[in-house]
């Protein structure tokens, strides 16, 4: 079919949906074809399910099924408090950023709080510690001139969080907090190298330097590069034990792994592990794909376990998801997985307390959720005034000239299939909408200014479809729809909320992932306004969808 007959067909819809004032098809309908009958290869696993239909790891019979934190929540650093467990994850320019989460059986997991909201730049993968009764967060982030490390730190795990404290430590990422026999503090950072930390751990002593020779695999390997990262160390009885990750993180789906060293003093020298890797994707039928970057807890029973982060597969678009394995002590002290591929369930840790996992993403806009939930995409400084709450609405401040550079607010999903609705209403000259976001250069979505109805795709707004909406009275108000079923997307509008109306464009998204756009993030659901003015969102629901 020719662009132009295409148009024209998409026109005379978009006409006839105008000329009946957004009148209904049926409520329920989602355009989308039959799905043919899944076969016992193609079905995909079967979730635990949570609140609002969230899938959950928990299935409620004594076993898990990972992901245990749905969603791109990737370079996972772990702290054991106590009989607590705290859960940190990259957050890139998202902000407030650095949320950090709470468990107490490993498995099911919710956020407690966003410890920063001053922006520094993408924050990269860091390390969550407790030292002497206080936290620290040692934070990696990018600039346009390079990297920095900063470290923040609270006496309350929930906050308040101090501000960023610049370590002057440029050129280096993800950093992993150590002490030695010495009783001294050091930071390990991609490489593997090394730097002594003073000791109330806000500031640097001496220069860098090389402290491990990392482990090489084999050349006819299919991976993205060497990368040698992620470099985290415990220590347990009189070993100490270096975690690190090679073979880059995305690429191919058999890049990443997880390696280990081992050493009787912090100053080394290090022994690699005979079994290593210890984790890695081997092939591309695996359910999880470049599985690396890891950490290595002590379990509420003694036992012990891992927890690192991996694509799904056919899902990049979820961005890297947090995964939890078991693992053994061999007699002569090596660690060794024994969770396979992750195909399985496996049995929860022992002895853990219950927990609760996850939380609603429906939104009335009664409560601030701003961090925990709803974050800005690489605001500026001040781009957190453009949020505010009244009258149970969410208003936010236009900013730029189309859904590309506006900065919109989003909300990371974790489900394969789910829909998501919000009520709209323009009362000037700002154009808003709802999306699916993953930077500036990737999104696909619906909106309207005060007289047209707008649509993205292709990571553009499409100027021949836009359209004349029927006149009114007072303020535009517009309901939208997004349902994403593995990445195939419809889009609905209704004036009421009560009558919906399909637009005429079905959108496959699978391509927006980092392996296309680069920027290490995922697809998530976006408010959106631009232009001059304000818009408000009302309303906001979201359920998960069965697979």
């Amino acid at each position: 079919m020719s662009t132009l007959t295409r148009r024209g067909a998409v026109r005379a819809a978009l006409a006839s949906v105008a000329g009946a004032g957004l009148a209904a098809s049926a409520p329920a309908a989602t355009g989308l074809a039959p799905a043919p009958a899944a076969t016992a290869s193609s079905r995909p696993p079967s979730f635990g399910v949570g609140r609002e239909g969230q899938r959950k790891a928990d299935l409620g019979n004594g076993t898990y099924r990972n992901p245990i934190v749905p969603g791109d929540r990737p370079d996972p650093t772990l702290l054991k408090d106590g009989s607590d467990y705290y859960l940190t994850f990259s957050s890139f320019t998202s902000y407030p950023g650095v949320v950090i989460w709470h468990s107490t059986d490993l498995v099911n997991w919710t956020p407690i709080t966003a410890a920063l909201k001053q922006p520094i730049g993408a924050v990269w993968a860091m390390d969550l510690v407790k030292h002497d009764g206080r936290y620290f967060i040692y934070i990696p982030a990018m600039q346009e001139n390079g990297s920095k490390i900063y470290v923040i730190h609270a006496d309350n795990i929930r906050g308040p969080w101090s501000d960023p404290v610049d370590l002057h430590l440029g050129d280096c990422i993800d950093p992993g907090h150590a002490v030695g026999e010495d009783g001294k503090r050091y930071l390990f950072v991609n490489g593997v190298r090394r730097i002594r930390l003073s000791d109330d751990g806000l500031s640097t002593i001496g220069q860098l330097e090389p402290a491990y020779t990392p482990w090489q695999y084999p050349k006819d390997w299919v991976v993205e590069m060497f990368a040698p990262e992620g470099p985290k160390i415990f220590r347990r009885g009189e070993w100490f034990y270096l975690i690190a990750a090679v073979g880059g993180t995305s690429g191919p789906p058999t890049s990443h792994m997880v390696t280990l060293a081992r050493s009787r003093s912090i100053h080394g020298p290090w022994e690699d592990s005979p079994h290593n890797p210890i984790v890695r994707t081997q092939s591309a039928d695996e359910p999880w794909w470049s599985r690396g970057h890891a950490s290595v807890v002590e379990g509420p029973a003694g036992d012990w376990w891992m927890v690192y982060h991996g694509y799904e597969n056919g899902m990049r678009t979820l961005g890297r998801q947090t995964l939890l394995e078991p693992v053994e002590w061999t007699k002569d002290n090596w660690l060794k997985a024994r969770g396979g591929t992750l195909a399985r369930p496996l049995p929860k840790p022992r002895g853990g307390r219950p927990s609760p996992a996850g939380f609603d993403l429906s939104d009335d806009f009664n409560t601030d959720r701003m961090g925990v939930q709803w974050t800005l995409f690489a605001p500026d400084a001040k781009d957190g005034e453009r949020v505010s709450r009244r009258d149970r609405s969410l208003v936010l401040k236009a900013k730029g000239t189309s859904l590309a550079d506006c900065s919109p607010l989003t909300c990371l999903v974790g489900d394969r299939s789910y829909e998501a609705s919000v009520e709209m209403e323009i009362p000037g000259d700002a154009h808003g909408g709802l999306a699916l976001f993953y930077d500036g250069r990737g999104f696909a979505g619906i909106g309207a200014n005060a007289q047209e109805m707008l649509t993205y795709n292709y990571s553009q707004e499409i100027g021949w479809m836009r359209h004349k909406l029927p006149a009114t009275t007072g303020p535009r108000v517009l309901h939208l729809r997004l349902t994403n079923r593995e990445n195939v997307v419809t889009f609905h509008t209704s004036p009421d909320g009560k009558d919906w109306t399909q637009h005429p464009w079905q959108m496959e998204v699978s391509g927006f992932h980092h392996n296309v756009f680069g920027g290490f993030l995922s697809l998530k659901l976006a408010l959106f306004s631009a232009g001059q003015g304000e818009v408000r969102f009302r309303r906001f629901r979201y359920r998960g969808l069965p697979a």
